[in-house]
């Protein structure tokens, strides 16, 4: 698979990689056993980079991926886990205290089976007092950092023009990574406008969500899908256009967003092994850039259309 480098954090990873939120059941439940191997399978076929969050599935993706990393050498991934949105017993809670998010780093590892974390993350930073996230949870990660038990810091968030703000209110080279999700996807590329300011920034760039939260998918977006109803339909025209030409819209979603060298790497979750092969498959094929064309005039002036974060 093609590597490219997070940043300038020295780490060289896969242009796909493994996003573990479907561990957590979040989309759909799942069987413990199929989600080990599917990431196993990911592993096994060169994806060297594994993102998650103690909030994906309430503390149960971090659980499954570590009876899942029990079985593989720590030298071959890289592991991307977060801090500032947790939850219990089906309620979400926020929290970004720096005392909070120190004790979050080492309930983390506890449950990964690990002694120390590549990349973490302040989660959703929308959700938080970003004056908190600039003055008191970055410093706290930063500290960390110093100290070897992480090992680069970095930011996720929906909206672009959050993690700019952050970036632009901390000290160069405290954030060396930005997470962004549903920004480089065949319905929405405005994660392309920062690219020059991130790199200005020496900052790498994860993109996340080829399928737009399974906007494209031939399945059909999930009835939480927070997407408006003209987004909604327009990206099911899509689907059915590349359904007709014989080329599922899956694949062409994973060729576009794996497609630009600037961006490090591309997150999509799915805990089944034989849909993580299909992926690979799909991303070291050639893209139909003449479709690419299609599918964009179709969904037409909802490109670019987002929503708020949930």
């Amino acid at each position: 698979m093609e590597q490219y480098e997070i940043g300038k954090t020295g780490m060289r990873v896969s242009n796909l990689s493994f996003g573990a939120s479907s561990l957590g059941g979040v989309f759909h439940n799942i069987r413990e056993a199929d989600g080990i191997k599917a990431v196993h399978t990911a592993v096994e076929n060169g994806m060297n980079f594994i993102d998650v969050s103690p909030y994906y599935g309430h503390y149960k993706a971090e659980t499954v991926l570590g009876k899942a990393l029990k079985e593989i050498p720590r030298d071959k991934y890289y592991l991307s886990t977060k801090v500032g949105r947790y939850g219990k017993d089906g309620v979400n809670v926020w929290d970004y205290s720096p005392e909070r998010a120190v004790e979050s780093v080492y309930e983390s590892m506890e449950r990964l089976h690990i002694d120390s974390i590549d990349l973490i993350n302040v989660h959703d930073v929308e959700f938080a007092d970003m004056h908190q996230v600039v003055n008191e949870t970055l410093p706290a990660l930063v500290e960390l950092r110093e100290k070897g038990i992480v090992r680069h810091v970095g930011i996720t968030d929906l909206q672009l023009e959050n993690l700019k703000w952050v970036v632009d209110s901390v000290p160069e080279g405290t954030v060396e990574s930005v997470l962004s999700f549903c920004h480089y996807c065949l319905n929405d590329d405005r994660l392309a406008d920062f690219l020059d300011y991130f790199e200005s920034k020496h900052v790498g760039v994860i993109n996340a969500s080829p399928l737009s939260m399974g906007l494209l998918s031939k399945r059909g977006v999930p009835a939480w899908h927070p997407a408006p109803k003209d987004l909604v339909e327009a990206c099911r025209k899509a689907v059915a256009h590349c359904e007709s030409k014989g080329y599922p819209i899956e694949k062409l979603a994973i060729q576009f967003s794996v497609s630009n060298p600037r961006i490090a790497t591309t997150l999509f979750s799915s805990a089944n092994p034989d849909n993580v092969l299909k992926n690979i498959a799909f991303a070291e094929e050639p893209i139909d850039w003449d479709l690419v064309k299609e599918v964009q005039e179709i969904i037409g002036d909802q490109r670019r259309v987002s929503w708020a974060n949930s």
